[in-house]
């Protein structure tokens, strides 16, 4: 059957073209009995390979569950090994197919269907890896619109001709040039690689904060650094990958050098001010401080480039690094340290101020916050003031008198509560006025 179709535009030569290869193919494969032997092969190696899955999948699910509780390395290591079961059948079909295939090549001299069958199972692993085993739903996204596409241009032989066209096209940029298959490999490598990457960081940094014995701000610089060294790696392979030479960017770099020697000093400034930081520990993550500028509220967040204040009325203020390093700064919870506050207060002349200070340490002691090291309350006399005699007690907290904490209010109503219940009176204060002369006269 011919048809003329010279007249037709190139593509649709081609596809024509195609479709009488496949035509032919399909006919010769019909009328050939080693064809047909190779498919009742296939067959016999699928058959075969749903019978031992069935068994299989039974005894390996009993020998990899791991009980609920357990959460080591090697009952993760048996969850995942537990989620591929399903690809033990096409995997499976693949071997048992692969077995016979000797047999009949070395009858008939031919296994171009056994070598189809083979890139067909291949594909329906691909395919069951994608549907049913892939949580993750970048690498789900992925393997849909790259692995899938592969498989089925492997399963039907054209990956080979699509990847030569493919490197024959070159893209060029400046005195960079690389083929389109660099490109595609790109992408789907940088795609893997900074998934890995982004993985590794997060599961190292679990395992970093799970040290308790290391400093705060030490597992913070660990976890920056180790960030930095995985993505710089993966930017590395990545670059290989895609088989760029590494000397073709001698001249970005230079570029960089110069920007960060002129116009990027004050991020250069702040980044090694925040290395500086997380080496020392002075301040980190949960701290409250207070800077020179007049700056004060809990770190919430240490970047590159700066720390992130949080105030107790909810405002978050970005202070650069290099402020933590030039100017001076008061950390009120540096280590967890306490804090000392105090609570002014004043009696009247007439109590018996040497029964006052025991009173109030009592009373002050029962708050569940109120320390008792390094100190325990202390209620001390200030002096006698024009309208009673003034006290302070002092006692120490762990925390900030502020935001969700309110210990002076609670100390306060604590003091309150004892000077009246000992009948103790809270003076007011009290005025003398005198007249000289003859007093006023008040109108009848």
């Amino acid at each position: 059957m011919e048809f003329d179709l010279s007249a037709q535009p190139e593509i649709v030569q081609q596809v024509a073209g195609y479709a009488v290869m496949v035509w032919d193919l399909a006919r010769s494969w019909a009328l050939s009995p080693a064809a047909w032997s190779q498919f009742a092969l296939l067959i016999v190696a699928y058959v075969l390979a749903v019978l031992v899955a069935r068994r299989l999948r039974g005894a390996l699910g009993r020998l990899l569950t791991p009980p609920d509780e357990s959460e080591t390395l090697l009952s993760q290591a048996r969850r995942a090994l537990l989620s591929g079961l399903p690809l033990l059948l096409p995997l499976l079909a693949y071997l048992f197919t692969a077995l016979g295939e000797s047999v009949v090549r070395s009858l008939f001299d031919s296994g171009a269907v056994i070598a189809f069958g083979k890139r067909l199972f291949i594909f329906l692993a691909a395919r069951t890896l994608v549907r049913e085993i892939i949580k993750d739903p970048f690498l789900k996204l992925l393997g849909r619109y790259v692995l899938l596409p592969v498989a089925a241009l492997y399963a039907v032989g054209l990956l080979d001709p699509l990847v030569v066209k493919l490197n024959e096209m070159t893209v060029t940029l400046g005195n960079i040039s690389f083929s389109v298959m660099s490109l595609v490999r790109g992408v789907i490598a940088g795609g893997v690689l900074f998934w890995l990457g982004g993985w590794s960081t997060r599961q190292t940094s679990q395992f970093i904060e799970a040290q308790e014995d290391m400093r705060p701000s030490l597992r913070q610089l660990m976890a920056k650094a180790i960030e930095f060294a995985i993505f710089a790696v993966a930017f590395l392979l990545l670059l290989n990958i895609m088989g760029i030479n590494l000397s073709a960017l001698a001249v970005i770099g230079g570029a960089i050098g110069v920007g960060l020697g002129f116009g990027l000093q004050k991020i250069a400034s702040n980044f090694i001010s925040g290395v500086i930081l997380l080496v020392e520990g002075q301040a980190t993550v949960g701290d409250y401080v207070e800077l020179d500028g007049g700056e004060a509220g809990q770190i919430v967040k240490m970047t590159a480039r700066a720390a992130i204040l949080e105030t107790f009325d909810g405002r978050w203020i970005v202070v650069p690094n290099e402020d933590f390093i030039t100017t001076r700064v008061v950390n009120y919870s540096d280590s967890g340290s306490a804090n000392r506050y105090e609570a002014p207060f004043s009696v009247s002349y007439d109590t018996d101020i040497n029964a006052v200070p025991a009173i109030i340490e009592a009373a002050v002691a029962t708050h569940p916050d109120v320390l008792d090291a390094p100190y325990p309350p202390d209620c001390e006399l200030r002096g006698f003031g024009d309208s009673g005699i003034d006290f302070a007690v002092e006692f120490w907290v762990n925390g900030l008198d502020d935001g969700p904490n309110k210990y002076t209010s609670d100390v306060l109503f604590l003091i309150w509560n004892a000077l009246k219940d000992n009948g103790i009176e809270i003076p007011y204060p009290h005025r003398v006025v005198e007249f000289k002369g003859d007093a006023p006269q008040v109108a009848g």
